[in-house]
């Protein structure tokens, strides 16, 4: 999997670091994270998937419900939403890489109240791994990497290629949640 802390310390830009990869490394890339979260629930229970842990550094400035702003994320609620923002940078890096100029979001997220077994939180991450994958496809032999889109906290150009792998960057502190909701779930469970 990538290392971002160079992009975190801002030692390299998302543009230097994503200069190389290919579409196969997308690929690759994606089954990675796609395999690590479900290595990170393999034995879970849907006791586990429920589970509310204790975050104290919960904030969702973004939560659509005000009440839910500081709420602790379910591992079925990080599930849910690491795998919307995955699929909508990897489905704005396909326009992109079509040369297609957007404006806006194309995001859906499932409910993640309706999220409660194991089986649908495995379901979601596999459909995730499909669909992110099936937007690789779209790409034409000779992407558009010359197209940029501004985005907010990142430095340098945003091209198709970083487009996509900002879903992958998006991904990775979510991967850690989900194994500390994992751990919290299983101490409780024991105590």
């Amino acid at each position: 999997m990538l290392d971002f802390t160079p992009l975190r310390d801002k030692t390299t830009t998302l543009d230097a670091m994503v200069a190389d990869l290919t579409v196969d490394d997308l690929r690759n890339l994606t089954n990675e994270m796609i395999d690590a979260m479900l290595g990170a629930i393999a034995d879970c229970t849907d006791e586990d998937v429920t589970f509310v842990p204790h975050d104290p550094n919960a904030h969702d400035a973004y939560a659509t419900d005000k009440s839910e702003e500081g709420i602790s994320w379910t591992m079925g609620h990080v599930v849910v939403h690491a795998t919307a923002s995955s699929e909508e940078a990897a489905a704005i890096a396909a326009e992109l890489a079509r040369g297609v100029e957007r404006d806006g979001r194309s995001r859906a997220e499932t409910d993640w109240k309706t999220v409660t077994t194991i089986a649908q939180c495995r379901q979601r991450l596999e459909e995730s791994r499909r669909m992110r994958l099936a937007s690789l496809d779209m790409w034409p032999d000779e992407p558009n990497l010359e197209l940029f889109q501004p985005y907010g906290f990142i430095e340098g150009p945003v091209n198709a290629k970083a487009r996509f792998v900002m879903g992958l960057t998006h991904d990775t502190p979510h991967l850690a949640q989900i194994k500390d909701a994992v751990a919290q779930s299983k101490a409780a469970r024991s105590a």
